[in-house]
């Protein structure tokens, strides 16, 4: 066999070794589901019939076993909450889920609040509140330049068990504040520990 001959069997050789790996490593990360996969919460549609709108960020899916408090209300409503996550960037994002343990579909209008400039946000958590017994002070859910909130929008129609994700974001009390209790029109408030994200 001549120095060609072996070269180009040696490069060949190689290419297709290559194209094996690169071919191994697609299946690898293909999304062949898992029968032990858990079902999460489909999101709920807004009045035009559009899916739930998160004020341009999804809430993520929380695991139940990390509850840190739980709020029931009325007609069967429940809210847990899962996380209170202190961004860098001077921000507490609350997360959860809201459960429909009633007999009919809830929408939460009586959740937007009182005040004026958040009621565009329609059915949400936009009346959420954060408060600063040590502090003396309250942090209302943040608001874009278009005065809807950062939060979960599009709360109408959840149907009766049905569980939804939601989050709220809100400005960041002092890093000495490490609790805080959590409010939300219609339901009692609970304290929740705030984390260092």
């Amino acid at each position: 066999m001549s120095m060609v001959q072996s070269s180009t069997s040696r490069k060949g050789a190689a290419v297709g070794t290559l194209a094996f790996c690169l071919a191994l490593a697609l299946t690898g990360c293909g999304g062949g589901g898992s029968s032990h996969a858990k079902p999460t919460a489909s999101p709920t549609k807004n009045a035009s019939g559009g899916a739930q709108s998160t004020g341009g960020q999804p809430a993520a899916a929380p695991s139940p076993s990390q509850t840190l408090a739980q709020l029931k209300g009325e007609d069967g409503m429940e809210v847990d909450i899962t996380s209170a996550i202190r961004d860098a960037g001077g921000f507490v994002t609350v997360q959860g889920t809201i459960t429909n343990n009633g007999t009919s579909p809830f929408n939460a209008t009586s959740w937007t609040g009182q005040e004026m400039a958040v009621q565009s946000s329609g059915p949400s958590v936009a009346g959420a509140v954060l408060v600063d017994e040590t502090g003396k002070k309250r942090y209302y859910v943040l608001r874009d330049t278009e005065g809807k909130c950062l939060c979960t929008m599009g709360l109408v129609g959840i149907e009766p068990k049905q569980s939804v994700p939601f989050f709220a974001q809100f400005p960041a009390p002092p890093q000495s504040t490490t609790q805080v209790d959590f409010e939300l029109p219609t339901m009692p408030p609970a304290t929740i520990q705030i984390s260092q994200g």
